[in-house]
C-alpha cells in the first residue's frame, strides 16, 4: 500500500498506557508529511523535467537523423553531378577528338589532291613543252627540208616587185 503525505497526517494511532506523546508523534508525523510531499512535488518536477529532456532528446535524435540523410543525400547528388560532369567531359573530349582527326583527314586529302593536281599540271607542263618542242622541231625540219628540195628561187627584178608593191600601196595610203 502506497502511504500518501496526506495519510501521514490524518494517521491516528490508539492510545496505550504509557504511550507516546500524542502531540509530539502528530508534529513529526507533520514534519514528515511536509517532507514527504515536498519530495512528491520534487520528484514530480524532476519528472517534468526529465520528460522535456526526454522530448528534446527524441527531438535532437530526429533532427540529427535528417542531417545525416541530408549530408547523404548531399554527398550522393555530388558524387552523381561529378560524375556526370565527367561523363559529359570526356563526351566532349571526344568529340572535339573526332573533329580534329576529321579536320586532319580532311587536310590530309586536301593535301593529296593539291599535290595530285600540282603532279598532274607539271606532267601536263611537261607534255605540252614536249609537243612544242616537238611542233617546233618539225617545223624546222619542214622548213630545212623544203630548203633542200625547194631552193630560193631568186627573183629577177626585185626593183619591179617592189614598184608593184609601191603602186598598190600609194592608193591606199591617199584614201
Amino acid at each position: 500500500m502506497k502511504i500518501m503525505p496526506i495519510d501521514i497526517s490524518h494517521k491516528v494511532f490508539n492510545k496505550k498506557m504509557m504511550g507516546y506523546d500524542a502531540h509530539e508523534v502528530h508534529e513529526y508525523l507533520q514534519d514528515i508529511a511536509n517532507q514527504m510531499e515536498s519530495l512528491i512535488q520534487e520528484r514530480n518536477t524532476l519528472k517534468e523535467t526529465l520528460r522535456d529532456k526526454e522530448m528534446s532528446l527524441i527531438e535532437y535524435r530526429e533532427r540529427d537523423q535528417v542531417l545525416k540523410s541530408t549530408i547523404q543525400t548531399a554527398t550522393q547528388m555530388a558524387e552523381r553531378l561529378r560524375q556526370d560532369a565527367e561523363r559529359e567531359s570526356n563526351l566532349i573530349i571526344n568529340d572535339a577528338q573526332q573533329k580534329a582527326d576529321h579536320l586532319i583527314s580532311d587536310s590530309k586529302e586536301n593535301l593529296r589532291k593539291i599535290y595530285n593536281d600540282i603532279s598532274e599540271l607539271k606532267r601536263m607542263r611537261m607534255q605540252f613543252e614536249a609537243n612544242l618542242r616537238a611542233l617546233a622541231q618539225a617545223h624546222l625540219t619542214l622548213m630545212d627540208q623544203g630548203e633542200k628540195y625547194l631552193p630560193q628561187m631568186n627573183l629577177p627584178n626585185h626593183s619591179i616587185v617592189q614598184q608593184d608593191m609601191n603602186t598598190e600601196i600609194s592608193p591606199l595610203s591617199s584614201r
